[in-house]
């Protein structure tokens, strides 16, 4: 398992920082992907648990540490528990194979990093 930088909160600090750099400089690419994200998140036939933990299966499937930072924090804000964590990281592996098992081991190690800081 490599964790970026020293842990993901870290990581999701230094791409936040980042990010305010592209807000600046590319204002209306950012407000359409915000806008993008808020539609897609917002509560409906699934609510934004199921979204986030969708989300995060997805991020372990394309190998995104940044990603997996960033939902796993709105998970975590969201009241997720280990278990259902798990089970969504289960499906990413059987969807996935070796490498999302590898990077389910990262989000497993987000997901302890930002509950000891709640």
């Amino acid at each position: 398992m490599s964790t970026p930088l020293t842990g993901f909160r870290e990581l999701t600090q230094a791409v936040s920082t980042q990010l305010a750099t592209l807000r600046a400089d590319m204002p209306e690419v950012m407000k359409g992907f915000s806008d993008m994200a808020r539609a897609a998140t917002k509560d409906g036939a699934l609510d934004k648990k199921a979204k986030e933990l969708i989300a995060l299966a997805l991020g372990v499937a394309v190998r995104c540490d940044a990603c997996i930072g960033f939902h796993v924090q709105a998970l975590v804000q969201l009241g997720v528990t280990k278990a259902e964590l798990e089970e969504a990281l289960a499906m990413a592996v059987y969807m996935g194979g070796g490498p999302s098992l590898m990077y389910s081991a990262n989000a497993m190690a987000a997901f302890a990093e930002f509950s000891a800081a709640k």
